[in-house]
């Protein structure tokens, strides 16, 4: 069976998602060893490095603003339901590109006797954020499309094309879930089609351990190669813990500046 990792990079006018799906590539090769493949509508850089490049239009967009980013940025999001139809691989692992890989511990993933799996329960690593695990007037589950892992099988299908057409009526689900903001979210698709394909039991199986999110407020600064600052705010006071674990870069601006000092 091939297995591979997929990465989506469509760039905006503040941030370079290709940029970062080149330096993950390589912290991908290092502890998982695993080919990359990387969705964009991009030229790739000739001294990029991908095992294939999937040129693939994305047909619409969202606004977000970063609290590390002063103003609202572009967000070309909406395609991550082609990840079943665009892979080259048999078996998936889609990563987000500001995803960071400072360990082995997604080879793990690869190993489940499952057909999809992603994460079901996330974390502020400071302790001291909003419930990242809910969300809508009635509080649904989370699960998280960060981190996918799927084969191809008629289950992981069924999901990638619920997601489809959960985003297609977007907003009949919004109102259907009681979500405050309008603005498509892949966490949220894949939620609700999970919640629909499970018969509405939120019984379905999940990666066995929390997602590690270093959220958009708090500053993200490099060590070394695998090593991470977090510097935060708690109780007005000044901050700071060491990362040596796989985690997710919500501040793309912290993250950015970091792959540039590293080119």
């Amino acid at each position: 069976m091939t297995t591979g990792v997929l990465i989506f990079a469509y760039n905006n006018e503040h941030i370079d998602y290709l940029a970062m799906a080149n330096w993950s590539a390589k912290n991908i090769r290092r502890h998982l060893n695993l080919p990359v493949a990387v969705v964009t509508d991009q030229q790739v850089p000739t001294n990029y490095r991908f095992e294939q490049v999937i040129h693939a239009d994305t047909k619409s967009r969202n606004q977000r603003k970063f609290a590390d980013i002063s103003e609202n940025v572009t967000w070309y999001n909406t395609n991550r339901t082609d990840a079943y139809t665009l892979s080259p691989w048999k078996q998936t692992l889609v990563l987000d590109a500001d995803y960071v890989v400072v360990s082995d511990q997604l080879k793990t993933i690869i190993t489940i006797d499952k057909d999809f799996v992603a994460h079901k329960t996330a974390y502020d690593v400071t302790n001291n954020s909003n419930d990242h695990n809910y969300f809508g007037r009635n509080r649904m589950p989370m699960s998280w499309a960060t981190v996918m892992m799927f084969r191809r099988s008629n289950q992981a299908q069924m999901i990638f094309d619920c997601m489809t057409m959960i985003k297609n009526n977007w907003n009949h689900y919004c109102n259907l879930y009681g979500t405050m903001a309008r603005t498509y979210r892949n966490d949220y698709a894949l939620s609700i089609a999970q919640n629909i394909l499970s018969g509405h039991t939120l019984s379905y199986p999940a990666i066995p351990w929390a997602l590690a999110n270093v959220s958009h407020e708090h500053q993200l600064t490099q060590l070394d190669q695998d090593t991470y600052r977090v510097d935060y705010i708690a109780n007005n006071k000044p901050r700071w813990i060491t990362l040596k674990q796989d985690f997710h870069a919500m501040g793309k601006g912290h993250l950015g500046a970091i792959i540039a000092n590293n080119s």
